[in-house]
């Protein structure tokens, strides 16, 4: 059966298409790296059983071009894979979806007592009640394997009743992948060549556990003031939520096998059930999400966000497309996501939105500006603190606490951050990724505030003892 997939997949590989939907696509992704400084990034668009278009744009964040086998990194597509390979398991009967985790990963412990309630199904559709708001994934120290990453829930709480509330969650795949690992006695990166990848010949593709693991070519950038800067990924673990490292050239394969209902690897009822959502929440079923183009297209699809690079895949069952895209910028600029509404709209026969330019790049000047000026002020604060101490020798200390500001918001920034993504988590150093400008003023500030404080203060104490 695996040999007959693979046949298929390579005489697919080789089937041609109408040239208008290539040319059109590489004129649009070019004109979008021209408009917004987008270094690099793969595209793979299929159609029934044939590719259509794989190709690589500009370059990594070493400097090697970016080509159809390229590996790029695929960020939350890979839930994707990890539901899969969950599925398979309860495909064959080792598994049962509706029945508790604990009874196959009895090392799945939480603090909270409603925890032995969750499900497998309850992890694959987001529903367990673990959240960000309840257990900080990201801003936690960082475990190394997927059996640590489940340690380390046995101190944590559920922010809901399992199964009452959707919350997307990062753990929740971390849970699946190790049950993988567990129940079929194979790590989950072994599994996932022998199950997945290689049945399908996607031999560029792996899983990985952390930042760490990352190649160079799957590193990515941020922008700052208009400008693309390599920076590798910040510490996080991702395997099972988010290690999957592919290429154009594999992701079109997957794709194919995905139109074609994954011959030889799901049965068709496993399929179905794999995209089929379920309340509460009736947009995002088994590691995919249920959506419509803006033209009202049916699509099942999902994202994936790192710090440095983006994803997105798309299945289009009623016309047989599929469309994935990798770029090797954050999650702030969602250059995946926007290059995929282009791609369909082409697709669907429309014209593509070329962006004008970097949206962010007012608010990085204007931090950049602020940050300059703050320097100058902290400057001008040391350098006078001899005769501020003179004039207040001995009284209005207090007016020092208005420069304690930034350096209380510098301490507190991770969880006024967590208030204002409502709930979602993130590490003091991936807010630097987020905001770069912002958190530069900021430390800045910081600095600034504590310079002054610190020479006045000492201006102060040589005027008494004189």
């Amino acid at each position: 059966m695996i040999r007959t997939v693979l046949a298929a997949l390579c005489l697919a590989l080789v089937s041609t298409t109408s040239p208008s939907v290539p040319t059109s696509v590489d004129a649009y992704v070019e004109q979008y790296r021209a408009a917004t400084g987008l270094p690099g990034v793969a595209v793979a668009i299929t159609k029934e059983g044939r590719v259509v278009h794989v190709a690589g744009y500009g370059r990594t964040a070493t400097g090697e071009p970016v080509t159809a086998d390229t590996p790029m990194a695929v960020a939350s597509v890979s839930k994707s894979f990890t539901a899969l390979a969950v599925t398979q398991l309860a495909d064959k009967g080792a598994i049962a979806l509706d029945q508790p985790v604990r009874r196959y990963l009895p090392e799945f412990t939480m603090a909270d007592p409603r925890a032995v309630k969750i499900t497998v199904r309850q992890l694959l559709n987001q529903t367990s009640g673990m959240a960000d708001s309840a257990f900080h994934e990201k801003s936690l120290p960082q475990p190394r394997t997927l059996h640590g990453a489940v340690a380390r829930l046995r101190t944590a709480m559920l922010a809901a009743d399992p199964g009452t509330a959707f919350s997307y969650h990062n753990t929740n795949y971390q849970v699946a992948a190790r049950l993988v690992e567990v129940v079929s006695g194979r790590p989950f990166a072994a599994y996932l060549d022998g199950n997945v990848f290689g049945p399908l010949g996607m031999r560029h593709s792996t899983t990985i556990d952390t930042d760490r693991d990352l190649p160079g070519t799957a590193r990515g950038h941020v922008y700052v003031l208009g400008r693309a800067v390599a920076l590798p990924e910040p510490t996080g673990f991702g395997n099972g939520s988010g290690g999957v490292l592919s290429t154009a050239g594999d992701m079109a394969r997957w794709l194919i096998a995905q139109n074609a209902g994954l011959p030889g690897l799901l049965s068709p009822q496993a399929v179905r059930e794999m995209r089929t959502p379920s309340r509460p929440n009736d947009e995002y079923a088994l590691g995919w999400e249920i959506g419509r183009t803006a033209r009202g297209t049916p699509v099942i699809e999902h994202g994936g966000d790192l710090f440095t690079s983006t994803a997105h895949q798309l299945l289009m069952p009623g016309s047989g497309y599929g469309i994935a895209v990798m770029a090797n910028t954050g999650m702030v600029y969602s250059d995946a996501h926007a290059l995929m509404t282009g791609i369909v709209a082409i697709i669907e026969g429309g014209t593509p939105q070329v962006p004008s330019g970097q949206p962010l790049i007012l608010t990085d000047v204007f931090f950049a500006l602020l940050t300059l000026i703050t320097i100058g002020l902290g400057v001008r604060g040391t350098v006078r603190a001899r005769r501020w101490a003179a004039r207040r020798a001995g009284r209005q200390f207090w007016r020092l606490a208005s420069y304690l500001v930034p350096i209380g918001l510098c301490t507190t920034i991770v969880p006024i951050h967590r208030i204002l993504a409502h709930g979602r988590d993130a590490a003091w150093v991936q807010l630097a990724y987020l905001y770069p400008t912002f958190m530069v003023w900021l430390v800045t500030a910081a600095a600034a505030g504590l310079a002054v404080i610190a020479v006045r203060l000492r201006g102060a104490a040589r005027l008494r003892r004189r």
